[in-house]
């Protein structure tokens, strides 16, 4: 069960995206949209990273498979845009 917390980060989450899609619309590229989700996130004060490096860990080997994350928020939620 989610705390008010999670709740109120995954409802800025939604609410960023709704806030974006409804001032640019469809069909600009996937970096402008991650620009302005970042923007709108850290208006409504959470801490994010784009383009976050993080390595893929399979049978306790790192490996180094140039994985990137669009979004990470609030060192909690991962956001892939597309």
């Amino acid at each position: 069960m989610m705390d008010g917390k999670q709740y109120r980060l995954t409802e800025d989450i939604i609410g960023s995206a709704i806030a974006v899609h409804s001032q640019l619309g469809p069909g600009m590229l996937e970096s402008v949209y991650e620009i302005c989700m970042a923007h709108e996130l850290t208006k409504r004060g959470h801490a994010v990273r784009r383009q976050f490096s993080t390595p893929v860990e399979y049978d306790g080997i790192k490996l180094d498979a140039g994985f990137r994350l669009d979004l990470f928020v609030a060192n909690e939620v991962i956001v892939e845009l597309k």
